[in-house]
């Protein structure tokens, strides 16, 4: 007789716990949907760099301390450098970029 019980107690809870289980389940895939990554600049090069694109291209604010410029410079350019497979186009702006936001540039553009 007790065995009986204790088999009735482990059915029901099993059945709760896989109530619980499937509910869980519908409410994770209902949640929106985030990115997984940060987002980024979509657009394309402009003709002549402004202070806004080169910030876009670094990932730091218009108005940002020097040492802040160069350790994004640092770590964009580690991802993109020629020598590890990256483009030179993009290592080009990129160290444009750097120095437009410097105050280094006079408008020249890039090499390419």
């Amino acid at each position: 007789m007790v065995a009986a019980i204790i088999a009735g107690a482990a059915v029901a809870a099993a059945a709760y716990a896989g109530k619980y289980g499937i509910e869980a389940w519908q409410a994770f895939k209902l949640r929106p949907v985030r990115p997984r990554m940060r987002k980024f600049y979509e657009g394309g090069f402009q003709s002549a760099m402004t202070r806004r694109e080169a910030a876009l291209i670094l990932g730091v604010r218009e108005s940002v301390a020097a040492e802040k410029v160069k350790e994004a410079h640092r770590r964009v350019m580690v991802a993109n450098h020629p020598d590890a497979g990256g483009s030179h186009y993009l290592a080009s702006k990129i160290n444009e970029a750097k120095d437009m936001m410097l105050g280094k540039t006079k408008s020249s553009g890039s090499a390419f």
